[in-house]
């Protein structure tokens, strides 16, 4: 292993994170938002600096990559990020310990959503923009972003780009990684404007338009209202950001040809993708499942509100945005169990949802299937299908390891937790909450609570947890293997 290179694009990558935090500098300038400002400028300027330190002093570039070496620039780049966009939370003093600092940053950059801010409306303009931008360059990743940008990543990007697209395989749409990720990311604009634009035409403020788009097409769910969704008491806006929540679940890769003169053969892929349907299925019938539970439980008097709250809650659980609209955790405990249900299962494979992800359960389903019928025909050869094409056995064997390590980190989280005299139901929703990176889970850290009642040490575990989560598991796991150092 040569840590030259590793230093090297740490580096570029610090770097990068330094000059996102011009946007809310230029903001605070603009709005007379002079601490803040200064808080950006300072943070930027220590960010730029370690970056260039990395860069200059302990790096030096390097030909291919080796898998080694792209495990530690993406755990280091998440962690980097995560550490240095804690800066401007503890610079403004918006946050009153460091650790705090670091979880607010953490759950921006995972997308993940959970927060530790009690008065979120309190805080100024400027900040909350920084903490809806984190969610956003985290949604699509970083280090997509860092591939999109730097073709000199050689071979090694093909490897980088794969622990960082979530789903169990990570199919590139060019012959270069990096082009793919251009598109992607060209992609992934396009979608936030054209929602910034619906969300306006709906009545939001351009601020508001923004920042919750942000958070939706990342499926983050920060939002600068203590209300959330809620705040805004429009069954249209509440609509639109349903719409873009769906479309963030799905695998991104499906929309590209419809941009192109491919587009009929591509409406028809879309249309066709098991994933997807199997997604669509899943919103549907759920969300009539808890409808029903909430309206003969007499929650709601209207209907229509029922209906348009039951399905923005299964949308937004499912996606892993962790927008709200209802306080769920008041619901019956069928609706809480469904909903605890979908942020184990995630949204589709190539998309920014956290989760196992809908296409790694069907696989994992088929698989149990096949191990059942070879209990009575031992000596035949079945493979697992998904659709009519035939899972390779690599991957099968790869899913079903992750849901073990999946469920076993829940577990261990879940213990850890309740270590702190934590109640079980809040111990086990929070940790399977931070590990999807979902956002709300049931009793303390329900809809209308948060995350600052746990201990300083608590919080570093569901750091820990979102990391696991967003980036599968798989990269973290390696670091603890003694053979990946002895590489």
């Amino acid at each position: 292993m040569t840590l030259g290179p590793v230093f090297h694009f740490l580096g570029r990558l610090t770097a990068l994170v330094a000059g996102a935090m011009l946007v809310p500098f230029l903001f605070a300038l603009a709005f007379g938002e002079f601490r803040a400002a200064g808080a950006f400028l300072i943070s930027g300027i220590c960010t730029a600096a370690v970056g260039f330190i990395l860069v200059v002093v302990f790096g030096r570039k390097a030909g291919d990559l080796y898998r080694s070496e792209g495990i530690l620039i993406v755990v280091g780049g998440w962690l980097l990020a995560s550490v240095f966009g804690a800066l401007p939370y503890i610079l403004t003093a918006s946050v009153g310990h460091p650790i705090d600092a670091l979880f607010e940053s953490a759950s921006g950059f995972t997308t993940t959503g959970s927060t530790i801010l009690t008065d979120i409306e309190s805080l100024g303009r400027a900040i909350l923009l920084w903490r809806s931008l984190t969610q956003w360059l985290g949604g699509m990743g970083i280090i997509v972003l860092f591939v999109a940008l730097l073709p000199e990543l050689g071979s090694g990007a093909r490897f980088v780009y794969k622990l960082e697209v979530p789903g169990p395989t990570a199919k590139t749409l060019h012959p270069h990684v990096h082009d793919t990720a251009l598109v992607l990311w060209k992609l992934y604009v396009a979608l936030t404007v054209a929602e910034v634009v619906a969300l306006k035409l709906a009545g939001m403020d351009f601020y508001d338009a923004f920042t919750h788009s942000f958070s939706t097409l990342s499926t983050g769910g920060f939002s600068p209202r203590n209300d959330s969704i809620g705040a805004f008491q429009s069954p249209l806006i509440e609509m639109i950001i349903i719409v873009f929540m769906v479309l963030a679940g799905a695998n991104f890769s499906l929309y590209i040809p419809l941009g192109t003169r491919r587009f009929r053969k591509g409406l028809r892929s879309l249309v066709a993708d098991r994933e997807l349907r199997i997604f669509v299925l899943l919103i549907a019938g759920l969300s009539c499942l808890i409808f029903l539970s909430v309206w003969t439980a007499g929650i709601y008097e209207n209907a229509f509100r029922g209906l348009l709250d039951s399905l923005f809650q299964t949308v937004s659980i499912l996606t892993g945005t962790g927008f709200g609209t209802a306080n769920f955790d008041q619901w019956p405990n069928l609706s809480r169990l469904l909903l605890v249900a979908l942020m184990f299962i995630g949204g589709c494979a190539g998309s920014t949802t956290g989760g196992i992800k809908i296409m790694r359960v069907v696989i994992g389903w088929k698989s149990a299937l096949r191990e059942v019928r070879m209990m009575f025909s031992p000596n035949s050869i079945v493979a697992v299908f998904v659709g009519r094409s035939a899972v390779p056995e690599s991957v099968v064997s790869s899913v079903t390891a992750f849901l073990f390590l999946y469920i076993v980190s829940w577990a261990l989280g879940t213990a850890a937790l309740t270590l702190g005299g934590t109640d079980l139901e809040t111990s086990a929703s929070a940790s399977i909450a931070v590990l999807s990176n979902v956002g709300p889970g049931l009793g303390l850290v329900g809809s209308t609570g948060n995350y600052a009642f746990f201990e300083w040490w608590q919080k570093l575990v569901m750091v820990l947890l979102m990391l696991l989560g967003r980036l599968e598991v798989y990269p973290i796991a390696a670091l603890f293997s003694i053979a990946f150092w002895r590489r």
